[in-house]
Order: structure tokens, then sequence, then C-alpha cells
């Protein structure tokens, strides 16, 4: 605790230790790590003495006292890289057997960036993001500085440029809006959008473009609908807009796909207005830490006719100018991703992504998979076979970490057994759900005070939110509207429940005659 400006005072409580920080044993503490058997030691004695154990194993309080501290005896937490080499890394791609599509990677990593910021200076626990919900700063800028960097200024619109007839984004140099790049990335080809670290793969700046063209689109309806209004009102109405789309595509287009249900997910903030509900969100380190989903992403990038290694995906704005939105639209929607429990399926290319988060975690000092079951009242897992749901990896995590209990959150969400035919397994939706349907619906415009036309521009940006599909918004944003969904449209036949009513929502937005064109070319 600290007491003035450069003093602190350890608080001793019940530690079994005293001093200026709390290092020194008390005489307690002291016999009993003196007294403390090595692990050796302790093992040996398991496994010799049988006629003495014979005893204590009819002596029901000398069995439970032995028995307790078994329970408590654990391993040390095994080395992480180990842990990531051994159960988490890809030895040959895996399919989703929901057929997930690289569309949809890419749109979870890029709607996840606006709140998922972690301050690594400061470290994994504390957060840079100054939302915790869906405010758009992805797209808008995180401070009012760098939004008027990449504002026009004029009409409400977002600052662009015009490359071959079509609408990208404004270079760094256009809008003095710091990115991230490598030196090696040409001036012309280091684009700015909202978010500093979009310029790392193409699939990212996809989207960014997209809603860019989205944003400026919705500006000239409102501008038509109200040509009293300044470029402050059109901007900011434009941006609540654009809000409310996000939310009904992350519910009824992106949840839906994942919950594999035949029940259509609604987005109808009216359905809770009758219900004790907070609109705020905050968004916790775990969910943060469960969100890393990078089983997600294939071997390489196939686009149009052409195939990527990460090492050329990597910082190459150059692919999006060279293939355009339509063929990377029509390519990720075609190519699979990977599935994400079950285990062996995170690229070698984010290993080191995948050790951070373990060693982030104990670092963050997280529970163990089965107290956040608990918390989730959800049966904790009584063995490592019936976590994994095979036997070979359970009898080797069970050799690291001795225990089920002693199991980790990060590593026992990628290695569970995925539900029959799924993405996932059972913690991963039971955890994940509740935080994701709960933050979108917290979101301020969902509130009574907030949800009504007048809040998006009249009765046509109300239209525009509740009408807002996937299909819509490329269809609106990519030349030749190319079939989309979260799914790849005819996967290969799996015991996947595949969402039919999704699908047939994205085809009712699209027009027939394209879509009949769309599928003979794939055929």
């Amino acid at each position: 605790m600290t007491t003035g400006f450069d003093q602190y005072e350890c608080d001793c409580t019940r530690t079994g230790y005293y001093g200026e920080n709390c290092t020194t044993p008390e005489f307690f503490t002291w016999l009993r790590l003196t007294l403390k058997p090595s692990p050796n030691t302790v093992h040996y004695i398991l496994t010799h003495f049988k006629g003495a154990w014979n005893i204590v194993n009819n002596v029901p309080f000398l069995r439970d006292a032995i028995m307790r501290y078994v329970l408590m005896c654990k391993k040390e937490l095994p080395d992480s890289k180990l842990i990531v080499d051994k159960f988490l890394l890809r030895k040959k791609f895996i399919p989703d057997p929901q057929g997930t599509n690289v569309m949809f990677t890419f749109f979870a990593q890029h709607f996840t960036h606006q709140f998922f910021k972690t301050d690594h200076k400061k470290g994994p626990g504390f957060t840079k993001a100054f939302g915790h919900g869906v405010d758009l700063n992805h797209i808008y800028g995180e401070t009012l500085e760098r939004q008027l960097k990449l504002r026009l200024l004029k009409d409400g619109k977002l600052k662009y440029q015009m490359i071959d007839g079509e609408m990208y984004p404004p270079t760094v140099k256009d809008t003095q809006a710091e990115m991230i790049y490598p030196p090696h990335v040409p001036e012309h080809l280091q684009f700015s959008v909202g978010q500093e670290v979009f310029g790392l793969v193409p699939g990212l700046m996809m989207y960014a473009t997209i809603w860019l063209r989205e944003h400026n689109r919705v500006c000239d309806i409102l501008k038509q609908e109200h040509p009293e209004w300044d470029d402050e009102q059109l901007f900011q109405t434009t941006r609540l807009i654009l809000i409310g789309e996000t939310i009904k595509i992350v519910i009824e287009d992106y949840v839906q796909h994942l919950s594999g249900y035949h029940f259509k997910l609604k987005f109808d903030p009216e359905l809770l207005f009758n219900q004790r509900f907070q609109y705020q969100n905050r968004i916790a380190a775990e969910f943060n830490t469960l969100y890393h989903w990078h089983p997600l992403l294939p071997d390489t990038f196939q686009i149009h006719d052409q195939e990527y290694t990460f090492q050329q995906f990597l910082y190459n704005n150059s692919i999006m100018l060279e293939h355009g939105l339509s063929h990377m639209v029509k390519s990720f929607s075609k190519q699979r991703a990977g599935r994400v429990a079950g285990g062996k399926n995170v690229p070698v290319a984010v290993q080191k992504v995948a050790k951070a988060s373990i060693d982030q975690s104990r670092q963050m000092r997280y529970q163990s998979l089965n107290e956040y079951r608990k918390r989730f009242m959800l049966k904790p897992f009584k063995s490592f076979e019936e976590l994994t749901g095979e036997k070979e990896m359970a009898a080797e995590l069970e050799e690291l970490y001795g225990d089920i209990d002693a199991m980790e959150l990060y590593p026992g969400l990628l290695v569970e057994k995925p539900r029959p035919g799924a993405i996932f397994g059972e913690t991963m939706v039971e955890i994940g759900a509740p935080f994701s349907l709960k933050g979108l619906m917290g979101n301020a415009i969902c509130s009574p005070e907030y949800w009504k036309p007048s809040t998006f521009g009249g009765k046509v940006g109300f239209e525009i939110i509740n009408t807002a599909s996937l299909q819509k918004l490329i269809c609106n944003n990519v030349k030749g509207c190319p079939f989309t969904a979260f799914h790849v449209l005819n996967p290969e036949p799996t015991e996947a429940t595949i969402n039919v009513s999704t699908s047939k929502t994205a085809m009712e937005d699209i027009n027939p005659t394209l879509l009949l064109k769309e599928r003979s070319a794939e055929l």
C-alpha cells in the first residue's frame, strides 16, 4: 500500500511472515518450511512402506489428512513453451467442422481490436482502451486528436483516396495519424485508419476499407435527408448508425454462426426495456485471454489465384490493391478457417502469442479452468480424459499438471474436446457468450433513451440499422456484390450443424441472378 508519494507499507496480515517486505517467516511458518519434505521425498514415501500404508488406509481420519496433503501438494506449473509445443501447436491444419471461413477470422480480429488493447508497458492486466465496448474507435480513432486527423471535416465524411475508381483509406502522409508499419513499407502503401495496428495484414485493412466506404455512404444518405445539418452532426449521427449496424451484424450473423443454432438470434433492444439492465460494459482480462482464437488462422491465405504465406501476407497492403476487395471477399468467404478447440491447431507463425497468453495468465494469477467453470455454474472436470475426450493427450497433461484442478484456463480452453461438430468446447461458449451478448446489448444506443429514430437521423437512419447484415454491408460497398457469409458456402459434409436459416437470410439480400453466376463460376 502506498504511503505518500515515495513510500510504501506491506500488510503481512495472515501471510505467516513479518518484516518490512513480509519476507521473515514467523516461527510456525519456519518450522513448517523446515520440516516439509521435498516432492521427491514425498513420492518415495508414498511408493514404499506398503505395510504402514495399509494401516493408514484403514484409519479414516489419517487417510483424510494424507489425502488433503496430497491434493494441496500440487506440482509447479509446467513450462509454458512445453505446453505450447506439446498440446497447442499445429502439426497439420484441422479445419473447423462448422465451416467457419477466413472472412469470419478477420472480422473477429477487426471487431475485437476496438476493446482488446493491452497496455504492454503497464502489464497484461491493464488496457489502453478508453472504452470497454462497441464505440468503433478502430474506425474513428481512440482520441479526438486522431479522429480529427482522419476526418475530412466536410459533409461528415472520413478522409479517403480514390485508386482505379474505388475508395481506399488515405495514407499516413495525408493524415499524420500514426500507424505501425515497418520501415520497408513504401509511403503510398502506408494506409491510415482508426486502429494503428491494422496495417498488419490485408484482411484487417479490407474490413477497415469496407467500413470507411460505409461511413461515407451513410453520410451521403443523411446529407440528402438533412441538408440543414453541418459536418459535426452528420459525422456523429453516422457514427451512431454504424455502431448499430455493427451490433446487429455481430448478433445476427457472427454470434448466430458461432452458436450453430437453428433458432434465429434477433437484435431488438426493446426486448430488454422491461428488464433491469445496465447499459454499460466492462472488459475482463479473462475475456481478452479467452478470445485468443489463433487456431482460426489457416496455414496460407488464398486470394483469387494466388497463395500467400504468413511472411508474404504481413504488412502487405499491395495485396489489397492488386486483387481488389471483390476478390478478397470471394476468396476469404470460400477458404476454411481452423477449429479452435481440441488442441494442436495453433499455427507455428503465432506460437509466441500462445506462449505469451499462458505467461500473462500466470502473471495475473488466474484461477484454474475448473474454478472458472464453477463460477459460471458448470460442473468441474473430474479428469483430464473428461476434459480432452481422449486418452493420449489426457495422460500427457496429467503427467505435467498432476491434478485436473491445476489445469490452467487458456490451455484448457484450447485442448477441451469440442462439442460435436463444433468449433469450440463447452467452456469457451458458456463463459464467452454472456460477456459477448451483454456487452453488445449494454451499449448506450440500445437503452430506452437512445433507441428511437431521432437518434439516428430519423426513419432512414433507423432503417439502415434495422435491416443491416453482413451481406448488405458487402453489397453496398464492394463492387459486384459478391456473395458472403461467415461460413463457407458449401462446406464438405460433416456432423456440424450449419445454420441454414442464416444462409437463407444472407441469400435474400442478394440478387438471385448474381448468386447463380457466382455458383456456376464455382462449379
